[in-house]
Parts: structure tokens; C-alpha cells; sequence
């Protein structure tokens, strides 16, 4: 080793057949930290780094979770900072954080709705949502439906307003929008009828997808867009529109209209605010064939439910009314509530505005009454899941920079960024641009600096759910969770985020698979912790936070909310976020390790994270994720500088969490557990020849001061 390096190394040896080797016999594997001062991978305050999410809850459930002596359960486990999430934007409703606020017109009790900056004697307890009337989707979170296909002739769906000249101030072709029909499989087709509503497209083209995947995530680039050889249009009026897209019958599935000119006339809400007069409006869209004689055959299903037609739009205007707030499906918990209840530990908290269903003008007084009432904000979240919303970068953009715009002109010391993403193993990909461009990340950076704004980007944020689609997993999938948080951040790079620009990991766990009669979420749970940590990133919060009655979750909880038992995952928190790490505002310094530590397959076994504390000592958090083995450690640290090894001193605290601590026991379609917890606790002596063991599918901290 180059002079000048110092390497932490930690030489594990396999116990085989229940006997201790000695060091004549044993194999002796390497787990290596790198612990080059100019070397640190990460510098973190656990306080501000550690933490949980936040989400909606169901109705008449806040008081009863946030709200001791639940309350003091949860925090126990010993997450610190928490992200409060934005779920309207995933259910496609406007979100009326303050109850107490004005109409764009007031005497029907309709419009655009914008929160009350001012605060009040009245606490905000409670945060309700309206489902949109003019919504396009057919699927996504909630139970609301599309206007397009619910076979209604007066309803409608509208584009956003925010995404025309008169507010983005370029041209409408720039932010084209567009309605996508998925017909459930390749049918032969020839004609479309659209209804138009008002405003309705002058200029448009009806096209259909080539690829054999969906355009969405997996097919998104393996396939294109192809406009019918008569599906052009340039002058439209309007109306109810029949039309024959080609000569001969071509089998597809997905068919989209781009619409890319608006007649600018006004819909159905009348022509006093201009938001009612721009964009794109469609009461009812059918696809079919024209038979020889002229007769339409319709192949969409019209119902007003989620057994219609799928649809999916561009945007959807946030124009609702006071008679569709439904408090019903779910309380995104009032701020002051949520400030003053104790869950924030009064921390800094990054907190979201709703962008995709909502104005600049509700936004900025969101934020504006947070700060009057002085609570303590970290970072503001600029919508919410643009990408599951299947919303273009450049849309995201032009609404981000409107947004910003408003709540800098009210609190200027605002620091804003996102999107956030969902989920995702790699590279979030859209249709190409001109130029062929198909990185979603890439193409929001580039529309944010061509219009001099990437100042208004002061962090990134995305969600990580690496098994989520998956009903079970298998012990080895968990040995890839390291590689999946490498390539993701990678990934984010390569799009080109800005080095001195923060990312946050602002809403994850490991997805489906993971209940609570396993210990494998725990394991992951560490593992991703430490993973993501090394990679860089400035934090990363837990979900979900909350527990349920008679659902796992973090907490185990019977109907009436008393608590049943601690599940995996409770417990592995206790080892992060309170015996690997100090919860203190202090900085820890992160080194990367590496090991050698693996089986017949090349899958690492054991892997290692290794903070320098300010408390000057050294903690090695070690996943044994060994299902059926235990492994004894050696731990050794080389001093370059001196050119010796440096051991563990005297006092060496050892805490674990694993299957001996945590067992289930099935009974009948339930079950509980038996011990579920404490942490293992023990005191062992530093030295040359000390063994420190791992007992099998477990997460040991190793804490204590180096020889000097």
C-alpha cells in the first residue's frame, strides 16, 4: 500500500461443522475499509440524514397514531429527520392543505382553489382532497376514473392550463399534450371518433404505437410512435369528429392523439378566468373500424369505473369544486398538527407542495404559512411521482420553474428541488425528443439550464422499492441490494446531476415479499442503509413509517390500536439509527468496504459499513446475510502510516440483531413472535487474536476505540 493510506481490515473465518478452526486450518476471509481520511465517502449528521416518511393516513387514524403512547413507540425505534409525502398527486386530486382559503370563483364555490397564508387561532388538523372532475386516467392509486371513456357526453378531460403560452410563454408546440388509449390487446382498426370538448385541437395527430411492450417503462424505447397515414389534422373545428386513419385495417393496441395548437376558446366553466379558455378538452374518445357502407364499429369500453377503456393523459387541469372534496380516502394530516405533535422530534422537516394538481399561487402559501409559524423546514419537494404520472421532463420543467417562481417571491431562502421519482432500477426513460434524447433526468437538467434556472434545483429526490412488483423473493436476491443502489446513483450521474447538487432517497423499503414471519427485510433494511450512505447520499427515509391494525408493518398493532409485538424491520432501525451511529447532530465520516466474503456462486456473504463516530470510535456494522451459517470475524486495522496493524482495545460493546432474537410462530392464517427482541447485548475484549462472531441471517455492530 501506498504510504500515506490507512486500511481497516477485517478477516472473517467460516465456522464450519460447529468447531473453531485455529488460524493454522481456518480459510481466512477479507472484509476491507477503506480508511483513508481523503478517502470518506460520506459525512452525515445521522439527525438530519436518518430518517422516515410520512404519508397519508386513513380517515380518524392521525390522533390515534401521532399521539402517545403509540407515538412514543414508533420513535423509539430511533429514526430521526422525517419527509412528509404528497399522495393526492398519485390519486389525481387537488389537495386543499388548508381548509380555509379562497375560489377562483367564489359564489359557486369552484375553480381554483389557493390555501390562506395567514395563520390563524385555528389549528390545521386535517389536510383533505378533491378528485379531479376533469381527470383522464384510468389507472393509478385511488378509485377515480377517466372522462374520456365513462361514456358521459357532458363530462371531460382537460390538459393543465400552467402548460400553455399564457403561462409558460412559449409556444404550445413546445408542450405538446396528449390522451393515450389502450385497447387491452391488438385489435384491427381503421378510424377513430373523437367529441371534443372546448378548447379542443386545431392542430393534432392520431398515431399508434409500433413496439410489442406497453409504452410505458419496459417498452418505452422499443417502439415508436407512428402517425396514421391519415391521421393528420391541421385545421380542426372542433365537434364530434369521425375519422378514417388509413385506407386498409392495421392491427394495434395503443393508439395517442398530439395535440399541438388549441382553438383557445373557453369550456364549460366560462370565459372570466383565462385558465378556462386554454389547453386541450375531450368529452369522449372511440376507436374502431368504418365499414364499407359508412357504419362506425366501436371497440371502447364505456363505464364509469375502472372497467372502462384505459386511458392516459398528458395533465389534467386542477379545476374542481367544493362538492367533490372527499374526506374519505385518507387525511394528509394537518401541518400544525403534524408540527406539533412530536413525530418531527422537532427537527428540520422536507416537506412537498403539490405541483401536478394545483397552482403556483396555493403552492407559495403553503410554504409562506409554514415559515410564518416558524416551523422548522429542511427542503420543499416539488410534486410528487411525475414519472409514474407519465408526465414529459419538459412539462415537469415549465411547471417547476412557475412554481418556484411564486414561492421565491414570498419566502426567497425557499430550497426546493425533486422530482421525486418512483421506484426504479435504472434509468427513467421517455419517448425521444428530436434529438433523440430519451433520459427523463437528462432532459429536466437540460430545460432548466437553457432557461438559466438550474439554481432552482437545490437537491434531487427519488424512491427506491427494489422488490416492489414482487409477491416473494429469495434469500439470494438480497445480496444484489449493494449492486441495485451502485447502479441507481450511478445511473443519475450519467444523466448528468451535478455533483454539488445533494440527492435524497426520500421514500423506500424493500417492496413485496417481506412479511413479518422473516427476518430478510431486517437484513435488507441494513444493508440499504449502509449502501445508499456510502454511495453519497444526503439522506435516505424509511416507509412505511406508520402501522397499521392487523397489517405488518413497522409497528404490529391489534384493532384498537394497542401494540402486539416488534416486527424485523422495528428492530434493525434500533441497530442503524441508534448503536451504529450516534443520534446526534454530529458528523460521522462513512468509509467504503469491501469484501471477499462469499460463497461457492461469488454472492458476498457478509458485508460491512464503517463510520468513525464523534465520539472517536470506530463502528463496523456487519449483514451476515447468511441464511444458515454463522461466521466468525477477525477484525484487524492497518495502519499504513505506521506500517502496522491496529486492533480493537480493551472494551469492545457487540450488538446483533438476527434470527435468534427474532422468531415467528404460525398459527393458523396468522401468527406471532417469540422472542421479538431485545438486541443482544455483550461486552468482549479487543486483541490480536480476538473472534468476534456473526451468528447466522443477522446485523452486528462492533464498537469500541484502536490501539493507538
Amino acid at each position: 500500500m501506498d504510504r500515506g493510506t490507512k486500511t481497516c481490515v477485517i478477516e472473517v473465518c467460516v465456522i464450519a461443522c460447529c468447531f473453531f478452526f485455529t488460524s493454522t486450518f481456518a480459510f481466512t476471509q477479507t472484509v476491507t475499509v477503506d480508511a483513508t481520511q481523503s478517502h470518506v465517502a460520506n459525512t452525515f449528521s445521522p439527525v438530519r440524514s436518518l430518517g422516515a416518511a410520512i404519508d397519508r393516513l386513513r380517515t380518524g387514524t392521525p390522533e390515534k397514531l401521532l399521539t402517545d403512547p403509540l407515538l412514543k413507540e414508533i420513535l423509539n425505534a430511533g429514526w430521526q429527520t422525517v419527509t412528509y409525502r404528497q399522495n393526492t398527486e398519485l390519486m389525481v386530486e387537488a389537495w386543499h392543505w388548508n381548509p380555509d382559503g379562497r375560489w377562483s370563483n367564489p359564489e359557486k364555490q369552484e375553480g381554483y382553489f389557493v390555501g390562506n397564508a395567514e395563520p390563524t387561532s385555528e389549528m390545521i388538523r386535517h389536510g383533505w382532497a378533491a378528485p379531479l372532475p376533469h381527470r383522464g386516467f384510468s389507472r393509478g392509486d385511488g378509485n377515480g376514473w377517466s372522462r374520456l371513456t365513462d361514456g358521459d357526453p357532458k363530462s371531460y378531460w382537460k390538459s393543465n392550463p400552467y402548460l400553455t403560452k399564457a403561462f409558460t410563454g412559449e409556444d404550445d408546440s413546445l408542450h405538446p399534450q396528449w390522451v393515450m388509449i389502450d385497447l387491452g390487446s391488438k385489435i384491427d382498426v381503421n378510424a377513430i371518433r373523437i367529441a371534443w370538448a372546448q378548447p379542443y385541437a386545431r392542430k393534432y395527430s392520431v398515431q399508434f404505437w409500433t413496439g410489442e411492450l406497453e409504452p410505458f417503462y419496459e417498452g418505452t424505447t422499443k417502439g415508436t410512435w407512428q402517425t396514421f397515414p391519415l391521421g393528420t389534422v391541421t385545421e380542426g373545428a372542433g365537434g364530434t369528429v369521425t375519422l378514417k386513419l388509413v385506407s386498409w385495417m392495421i392491427p394495434v393496441r395503443y393508439l395517442r392523439i398530439w395535440m399541438t395548437e388549441s382553438s383557445n376558446t373557453c369550456d364549460s366553466h366560462g370565459s372570466a378566468d383565462k385558465r378556462n379558455c386554454v389547453g386541450y378538452a375531450i368529452s369522449e374518445l372511440y376507436v374502431g373500424a368504418l365499414s364499407a357502407d359508412g357504419q362506425f364499429n366501436d371497440y371502447v369500453t364505456h363505464f364509469p369505473s375502472r372497467d372502462q377503456t384505459v386511458t392516459w393523459p398528458s395533465s389534467v387541469d386542477p379545476w374542481h369544486a367544493a362538492t367533490d372534496m372527499d374526506e374519505s380516502r385518507g387525511d394528509q394530516v394537518g401541518f400544525d398538527f403534524f408540527f406539533t405533535c412530536g413525530v418531527t422530534r422537532g427537527l428540520p422537516t422536507m416537506v412537498p407542495i403539490a405541483m401536478l394538481y394545483s397552482t403556483p399561487e396555493d403552492a407559495a402559501n403553503e410554504i409562506a404559512y409554514l415559515y410564518k409559524r416558524h416551523y422548522p423546514i429542511s427542503w420543499i419537494e416539488m410534486g410528487e411521482e411525475a414519472d409514474g404520472q407519465h408526465m414529459l421532463p419538459e412539462d415537469y420543467g415549465a411547471l417547476y420553474l412557475q412554481f418556484a417562481t411564486a414561492i421565491h417571491k414570498l419566502v426567497p431562502e425557499a430550497k426546493l428541488g425533486g422530482p421525486p421519482f418512483e421506484g426504479t432500477f435504472g434509468d427513467v426513460e421517455v419517448w425521444p425528443d428530436a434529438t433523440g434524447n430519451v433520459s427523463w433526468l437528462g432532459r429536466f437538467l437540460n430545460y432548466l439550464k437553457a432557461h438559466g434556472r438550474l439554481s432552482d434545483l437545490t437537491f434531487f429526490s427519488f424512491e427506491h422499492y427494489p422488490y416492489q412488483d414482487r409477491p416473494t423473493y429469495s434469500w439470494a436476491d438480497l445480496y444484489l441490494e449493494p449492486q441495485y443502489v451502485r447502479h441507481i446513483v450511478q445511473v443519475w450521474k450519467d444523466d448528468g446531476l451535478p455533483p454539488n447538487i445533494p440527492f435524497f432517497m426520500t421514500e423506500g423499503n424493500i417492496g413485496g415479499g417481506a412479511p413479518p414471519s422473516t427476518v430478510k427485510s431486517a437484513l435488507w433494511l441494513a444493508d440499504y442503509v449502509g449502501s445508499m450512505m456510502t454511495a453519497g447520499a444526503g439522506a435516505t427515509y424509511y416507509f412505511h413509517y406508520m402501522p397499521y391494525p392487523d397489517h405488518p408493518g413497522f409497528l404490529l398493532l391489534d384493532r384498537d390500536f394497542n401494540l402486539k409485538g416488534y416486527p424485523p424491520q422495528y428492530l434493525a432501525t434500533q441497530v442503524i439509527a441508534k448503536e451504529w451511529v450516534l443520534p446526534v447532530d454530529a458528523p460521522h465520516k462513512l468509509y467504503k468496504a469491501s469484501s471477499d466474503v462469499t460463497d461457492d456462486a461469488g454472492n458476498v456473504l457478509v458485508t460491512a459499513y464503517a463510520v468513525e463516530r464523534p465520539d472517536g470510535q470506530w463502528s463496523v456494522m456487519l449483514v451476515n446475510r447468511d441464511q444458515y451459517n454463522a461466521h466468525s470475524v477477525k477484525l484487524k486495522f492497518f495502519d499504513s502510516d505506521n506500517n502496522r496493524d491496529r486492533r480493537f482495545a480493551g472494551r469492545v460493546d457487540r450488538i446483533t440483531f438476527g434470527s435468534e432474537q427474532y422468531q415467528w410462530h404460525q398459527q393458523g392464517i396468522s401468527g406471532y413472535a417469540d422472542p421479538d427482541g431485545p438486541l443482544a447485548k455483550s461486552v468482549v475484549q479487543g486483541g490480536a487474536g480476538e473472534l468476534y462472531q456473526l451468528p447466522k441471517a443477522s446485523i452486528t455492530v462492533l464498537r469500541g476505540g484502536v490501539e493507538r
